[in-house]
Parts: C-alpha cells; sequence; structure tokens
C-alpha cells in the first residue's frame, strides 16, 4: 500500500499572510510540518504541495520534498490531487493513499497521521477519513476558526460546523463530549479525484467545511478521536501559541535546527 503524505500550504492566506514561512523556535512553520509528518509509520513519502517558490526551494534546502502546483487551487484538496498526479508521474508509482495534512499545523505528531490512514488500512470500504479531539475550553464552540463535528455511533461524521454543536441550550453540559476537526484527511486516490470533481454543496457553502460535501453525497467520513488536540496557527495570535507549547515540545529536537530532513 503506497501511502504519501502531502503538505498543501500557500503564501496568500487571508488571516495570516505568509505563515508558513513564519519562524517557530527558529522554523519555518511549514518545516515543523514537513519534519513532523515524514515522522509517521504509515506513509512512505512525504512531500510539500506549494504555488510558492520561496516554499518550494526552503524544503528542498532542507533536504525534503516539495511539488510546484498552480495558484489558482481555492482549496488544499485540489493543490493535493494535483500534487498526487505530478507525484505518480514522476515516480512510476501510483499512490493508493494520499494523506492531507494541512501546513498550519506546526505541532502535528506522526502518531495522529497514523491513527487517521489506518482507519483506511483496516477498512478497504472506508474512503476518506479525518480526526477530531475533544473540546475542553467552552470558548472554543463559539470560535468560528474551530470547526466543530458531530458523529453517530459507529464514529462516521453526521455533520460539521463552525458553529457550537450539538446544542447547549437542551441542559447539555460542557461535560457531555463536544469534538473538534482536526485536519488530517487521509483519502483514497480515486475518492480524492471524484471529490474535487464534484461541485460545493449547499452545507458545504453555508458551513464553510469542505468535507461537508462528503456528508451531502452520503459518503462515509471516518473519525479517530485523538487525545491532545494540537494549535492551529491561523492568525497571529495562533502563531504566540504555537511558539509556546513548542518549548516543551519533545519532537523539536529531532529536527532542530541543523537536523537532515527525513
Amino acid at each position: 500500500m503506497n501511502v504519501v503524505a502531502i503538505v498543501p500550504a500557500r503564501m496568500a492566506s487571508t488571516r495570516y499572510p505568509g505563515k508558513p514561512m513564519a519562524a517557530i523556535r527558529g522554523v519555518p512553520m511549514i518545516g515543523h510540518c514537513y519534519f513532523r509528518t515524514a515522522m509517521a509509520e504509515t506513509v512512505e513519502e512525504t512531500y510539500v504541495a506549494t504555488c510558492d517558490k520561496v516554499i518550494y526551494d526552503y524544503i528542498r534546502s532542507v533536504g525534503g520534498k516539495a511539488v510546484m502546483t498552480k495558484d489558482t487551487h481555492e482549496r488544499c484538496s485540489d493543490r493535493t490531487a494535483e500534487a498526487m498526479l505530478k507525484i505518480e508521474s514522476q515516480t512510476g508509482k501510483r499512490v493508493d493513499i494520499a494523506a492531507m495534512v494541512q501546513g498550519d499545523e506546526p505541532l502535528v505528531r506522526p502518531e495522529m497521521i497514523d491513527a487517521a490512514v489506518k482507519l483506511l488500512l483496516d477498512d478497504p470500504s472506508c474512503p476518506i477519513a479525518c480526526l477530531m479531539g475533544r473540546i475542553e475550553d467552552e470558548s472554543e464552540l463559539d470560535d468560528p476558526n474551530c470547526v466543530k463535528v458531530v458523529t453517530d455511533l459507529k464514529g462516521r461524521a453526521l455533520y460539521f460546523s463552525r458553529e457550537g454543536i450539538p446544542s447547549r441550550r437542551k441542559g447539555a453540559a460542557m461535560s457531555f463530549p463536544r469534538y473538534r476537526q482536526v485536519p488530517i484527511i487521509p483519502f483514497r486516490r480515486d475518492y480524492l479525484l471524484r471529490f474535487n470533481d464534484l461541485a460545493p454543496t449547499p452545507l458545504e457553502i453555508a458551513e464553510s467545511v469542505d468535507l461537508m460535501r462528503c456528508v451531502e453525497h452520503g459518503d462515509a467520513v471516518r473519525m479517530a478521536v485523538i487525545e491532545r488536540v494540537t494549535v492551529s496557527v491561523d492568525t497571529p495570535g495562533d502563531h504566540a501559541r504555537a511558539e509556546a507549547v513548542m518549548k516543551d515540545d519533545p519532537l523539536f529536537a529531532r529536527y532542530a535546527p541543523g537536523a537532515a530532513a527525513r
């Protein structure tokens, strides 16, 4: 099974322009994502997919692998799919699973990627998977940058929203488990291409959550629960939080400045 991790990244972020190259403890954020993703045991190769030469050149300078993509992509899945097809052309090997890891997850851990990929490896009928972590701070329920998710009893996503779901008005206290999406998303190859060929769906547009497209088409999105949620960097304030958490991060020493890419 050829599992390839692809980290899509671009400099033109609306909320935080240039964030992939913003340094956290001396390493650009995209570098943290690349090094840590490459540690996953289920992944054969890791690539960064970007339309920006500064990102491409940086990854290549640390011995990593990168693919240049179009600058017209509006969604990470489109960039990931283009990169996947180019990787197949370059290597002559068909990709079975493309694990998309967002480029704004500098504290991603390899076991998280393995947990998501394992859902597809263990269930041949599963076309796509994702992670979710328990919400511990009630303020996240009102944070639109935090995508909430509810599942059925078998761990399949029922709904994604930037609103606080499920309802807090029916007497459910915070002790009732609520979960946020963690954007590590392995796709089976053909499903990724199919997903990108589908037009955006009404609830996907309303919620501004791409995976609602799968739900609206009746495709099962398997969710795996992780114990610790990472710090996603959407704003400069998130960057400061990631910098603080990184000070005590045990993985950092394995790729600190001067370390070679895997």
